[in-house]
């Protein structure tokens, strides 16, 4: 009887590999998404103190020997000024202190974590005025997040899914339809991206709440983040096949998706974490969707950069990996023209040559 080629260890040994790799990954993957929010605390955070008198100098020594490395303080003159710093995502928010009380101005839009810290040290603040007598705490959101998602748990909660989305959309095209040759699969994936742009943008804004501000910026934010994501996915998948998809899946979900501070900061995260997050189509297309929802813009350019960056790098490989294939099949073919090959069995040759080398 002969031998089934596809089984290559007794199924022991199977069970045995099985058993050591599934809980590797998972317990990786869980790896992932808790340890940053286990090193979650302030660092370098960008926050203002208004004013040069005395009360502003024995704020900013505070402030410095509470917690060494924790603030990036910029001064700024009056009120005003300081209110612009914060819808301009110069800063998170402000300090103000007059002799009766002490105002903390915050942008929960920016990040409520962010916001709740500000507001705790404060209180802090205030209550270390003695021996003079306590000053009042006075808290003023000053970009306040939507009044249907006061807490920014609809924000983060929809980040997940449209990173998952972008995989998908990837697979569905570069796998599941298989355009050739490559402008027409990049073409569909810039029309999906857009498309699905739309149907999140109905669903967050109009049904939920939870993302105000400009509509066309705010679902240009949303189309240019899946296009990142679901571009760079399929090149991977041109270029490696079904495993470049898998590459993809766990670059995206598994590093991006946790490293991307969307229910933090970046600044509340450790600095390489946080760097590499916002290097990735996550993290900075969760943060331009802030700019866009909340900051008229404001505080976008990078993220727009970044973005662009692994889309153009998405659309290279998907170009090289169609090249490719079209080489490979004009070698085995030479003699006879060209047949019509879907990309998807252009990945599934890829493959091929693959587990052949």
């Amino acid at each position: 009887m002969p031998k089934n080629p596809l089984v290559h260890h007794p199924p022991w040994r199977q069970l045995l590999i099985l058993s050591v790799l599934a809980p590797l990954v998972v317990s990786l993957a869980v790896l992932m998404f808790t340890w940053p929010a286990s090193r979650t605390a302030a660092r370098s955070l960008p926050v203002g103190v208004v004013g040069t008198g005395l009360g502003t100098q024995q704020t900013v020594e505070s402030l410095t020997n509470a917690a060494p490395g924790a603030f990036e303080l910029h001064l700024y003159a009056d009120d005003a000024e300081a209110r612009a710093a914060i819808a301009d995502r110069e800063v998170y928010g402000v300090f103000e202190i007059s002799s009766r009380r002490f105002t903390v101005l915050t942008a929960s839009a920016a990040g409520p974590a962010v916001a709740q810290l500000l507001t705790s040290t404060a209180q802090q603040l205030s209550a270390q005025s003695a021996p003079r007598p306590v000053l009042k705490s006075v808290v003023q959101d000053v970009v306040a997040t939507s009044g249907d998602d006061p807490r920014g748990a609809i924000f983060t909660a929809a980040m997940t899914p449209l990173v998952l989305g972008g995989v998908i959309l990837a697979v569905m095209v570069a796998v599941m339809v298989g355009f050739r040759p490559a402008w027409r699969e990049i073409l569909a994936l810039a029309l999906v991206s857009g498309i699905t742009g739309v149907g999140v943008h109905l669903v967050a804004q109009d049904y939920v709440g939870a993302l105000p501000g400009d509509r066309i910026e705010t679902w240009a934010s949303l189309s240019l983040m899946l296009f990142a994501i679901s571009s760079t996915v399929a090149g991977l998948a041109a270029l490696l096949g079904p495993g470049g998809v898998a590459a993809g899946a766990i670059a995206m979900v598994f590093v991006g998706n946790p490293f991307s501070a969307v229910s933090s900061a970046p600044e509340l995260l450790p600095r390489a974490v946080a760097e590499l997050g916002q290097l990735m189509p996550p993290g900075a297309g969760a943060n331009l969707l802030r700019s866009a929802a909340y900051f008229d813009g404001h505080g976008a350019s990078q993220h727009i950069v970044v973005l662009l960056a692994w889309s153009v790098a998405g659309i290279a490989a998907i170009a090289e990996g169609h090249r490719r294939v079209a080489r490979r099949q004009s070698a085995r073919h030479s003699a006879d023209p060209l047949p019509e090959t879907s990309l998807h069995d252009a990945l599934t040759l890829t493959e091929q040559d693959s587990s052949v080398a």
